[in-house]
C-alpha cells in the first residue's frame, strides 16, 4: 500500500476477532476477564478469554489430530509452499484490516503497520514457504552392503508464544518455518495484543491450510503459556520474550518431555561508534532510530551508546537534536511516527529505571519524563543519560523504553570492552569506515547479530537472528529457523 493512501481511522470502527481459534473457527472458552486496552489513550478496547489447561489440551489435541487427518506433514513440499504463498498473498490483500487491528491494540502506529509490519509478515511467510523443498537429508557413507540415511522429519505439534511488541511479524517467525516443515502449530499471542494474530489465523484457513493445523489460544503466560509448554503432545517450543520468562520456558520444556526450545530473549545492545564513523548527522540518525523505534520496545534496541572521545560531544548533541523532533501521536493517526509504551506498568518500569539511574549518579541530557497533554496514553520522552558506568541501572538492565546511555572511550580495546555485557548478547552496532577495525570488533563482540554502519533488521530473511548468553538459544529467520523445526532420524539398511 502506498504511503499516500494511509489515512486516519476511528478505532471504534475496527471489528475485533473474539475468543480463541481452534479447528478453523472461533471458539469461546475460559473466563472473558482479560481486558485489552489501547496504549494510545488507555481506554478499554475489548476482552479475550483466559484459556485454562483444558482449553489448551483441546487446542493441542485438535492440532495433533488435524495433522494426522490432513496429512499436512506428508503432503508434497511444493503443495505446502503453495498454500503458504497464498496465505502471504491474503496478508497483503488484507493489509488494511491487519494494520488497523495491529495499530489499535499495540504500540505500532498505522503508518508503520501498513508500510513495514504487514509486508514484513507476508514476506517472512513467503521466505519459509520456499524453504519447504530446499532442504533434504543425507546419504551417509557406510560399509558395503548397507545404506545409511539421515532423514529429516517434522516434530508434530509446535507450541509457540509471541510477545506484544511486534505481534504480526513475531507470529510469522513462529508459524512460517514450523508449517513449511510440516508441523502443526498452537500459538499463544500476548494477552495485550491478541487481535491481529487471530485474524492472521483466519486468513490461513482461507488460503487452504487444513483446519486445526494452526490454532490460537489466548490467555496469560503463567497459566495458558505454561500449560502449552508442558503439554505432552507439544514436541517443540518457540518463545520470544524476556530472559527471565525464557528461563522458565526452558526449564518447563526440559522437565515435561525434554523438548527442544528456540528462545529469542532480552538484550541490552551497544552502539559502538569510532571516531572514523563518517558523517556525524548520519550516524546520529542511526543511533536515534536504534533506541526510539517503537519507543525502544524492541529486544534489539540499541540503548547503549559507546563513542570514542574525540567525536563524543558532537555525536551526542546531534542525537539529542534528532530525538527532539519526535512527537507523540495516536496510533490510528496516519501522521504518527512515535509510539506509546504498551501500558502503565511498562511506563512505570521505564520511569523507575531512569530515576534509579539518576539516583546512582547519571545526568539527564534530555527527556527523563513523560510527554504532557497526551490524555491517558503512555508516551515517554526520548531520554539520554550521561555520566553512567557499568553499575548504572539503565546500563545494566533491559528497560524496554526509549532510554539511551552514553559511555566514552579512548582506544579500540577499551571501546570493545565497554560494549560487552555480563548477561545479554543479542545484537550490536559497529560504526567505522575502517574495515579492519569493523572486523576486529565484530569478532570480539559476544552478540548473535552485529550490524556494521547500520542498525536494525531489513527484509533479508536469509539472515538469522538470535542471541548469545542470556539473550537466547537458537535462531529465528534464515534456513536455521526452518531446520530447527525438523528432527533427524538415522537409518541404516542392510541389503546384502
Amino acid at each position: 500500500m502506498d504511503m499516500n493512501t494511509i489515512s486516519d481511522f476511528d478505532p471504534g470502527d475496527v471489528r475485533l476477532p473474539g475468543g480463541h481459534f481452534i479447528g478453523g473457527s472461533p471458539v469461546a472458552g475460559g473466563q472473558w476477564d482479560i481486558e485489552v486496552n489501547r496504549p494510545s489513550d488507555g481506554l478499554l478496547l475489548g476482552a479475550v478469554p483466559d484459556g485454562d489447561a483444558d482449553l489448551v489440551d483441546r487446542a493441542v489435541q485438535n492440532a495433533h489430530q488435524a495433522l494426522q487427518d490432513s496429512g499436512w506433514d506428508r503432503r508434497p513440499p511444493r503443495e505446502r509452499a503453495r498454500i503458504l504463498r497464498r496465505w502471504a498473498d491474503l496478508i497483503d490483500e488484507h493489509s488494511l484490516t491487519l494494520g488497523r487491528l495491529e495499530a489499535v491494540s499495540s504500540t505500532r502506529p498505522i503508518h508503520d503497520c501498513i508500510l513495514h509490519e504487514v509486508p514484513f509478515t507476508a514476506e517472512a511467510i513467503r521466505f519459509f514457504a520456499e524453504c519447504a523443498d530446499k532442504y533434504s537429508g543425507d546419504l551417509l557413507p557406510t560399509r558395503g552392503g548397507s545404506l545409511g540415511l539421515l532423514a529429516p522429519e517434522p516434530y508434530g505439534v509446535v507450541g509457540a508464544i509471541t510477545p506484544w511488541n511486534f505481534p504480526l511479524s513475531m507470529a510469522s517467525w513462529k508459524c512460517g518455518p514450523a508449517l513449511a516443515a510440516g508441523n502443526a502449530v498452537v500459538l499463544k499471542p500476548s494477552e495485550l495484543t491478541p487481535f491481529s494474530t487471530l485474524y492472521l489465523a483466519e486468513l490461513a484457513i482461507q488460503a487452504g491450510l487444513p483446519a486445526g493445523v494452526l490454532n490460537i489460544v489466548n490467555g496469560y503466560g503463567a497459566s495458558t503459556g505454561s500449560a502449552l509448554v508442558r503439554h505432552p503432545l507439544v514436541r517443540k517450543v518457540s518463545f520470544t520474550g524476556s530472559t527471565a520468562t525464557g528461563a522458565v520456558v526452558m526449564s518447563e520444556a526440559a522437565h515435561h518431555g525434554m523438548k527442544p526450545a528456540t528462545l529469542e530473549l532480552g538484550g541490552k545492545s551497544p552502539q559502538l561508534v569510532f571516531e572514523d564513523a563518517g558523517d556525524i548527522r548520519e550516524v546520529a540518525s542511526r543511533i536515534a532510530k536504534g533506541f526510539t523505534s517503537n519507543a525502544g520496545q524492541a529486544c534489539v534496541a540499541g540503548t547503549r551508546l559507546i563513542v570514542q572521545r574525540r567525536i563524543a560531544a558532537a555525536l551526542v548533541e546531534a542525537v539529542a537534536e534528532a530525538v527532539a523532533e519526535l512527537r507523540p501521536g495516536l496510533t490510528w493517526q496516519a501522521a504518527t511516527r512515535y509510539a506509546p509504551l504498551i501500558n502503565g506498568r511498562q511506563a512505570d518500569k521505564v520511569h523507575e529505571a531512569v530515576q534509579a539511574s539518576i539516583a546512582a549518579g547519571a545526568r539527564v541530557l534530555t527527556g527523563g519524563d513523560f510527554f504532557e497533554g497526551t490524555g491517558g496514553g503512555f508516551f515517554y520522552r526520548p531520554t539520554i543519560l550521561t555520566e553512567v558506568d557499568a553499575n548504572t541501572p539503565a546500563v545494566r538492565d533491559e528497560i524496554f523504553g526509549p532510554v539511551l546511555t552514553v559511555q566514552v572511550f579512548d582506544d579500540e580495546d577499551e571501546g570493545i570492552a565497554l560494549a560487552g555485557h555480563p548477561v545479554y548478547g543479542l545484537a550490536a552496532g559497529v560504526h567505522t569506515q575502517d574495515l579492519g577495525r569493523a572486523l576486529r570488533a565484530t569478532r570480539a563482540l559476544a552478540a548473535g547479530t552485529v550490524w556494521v554502519n547500520r542498525y536494525g533488521r531489513t527484509h533479508d530473511f536469509i539472515v538469522p537472528t538470535g542471541g548469545f548468553n542470556g539473550s537466547g538459544v537458537g535462531k529465528d529467520l534464515g534456513r536455521q529457523a526452518f531446520e530447527a523445526n525438523l528432527r533427524h532420524k538415522s537409518v541404516l539398511i542392510d541389503f546384502d
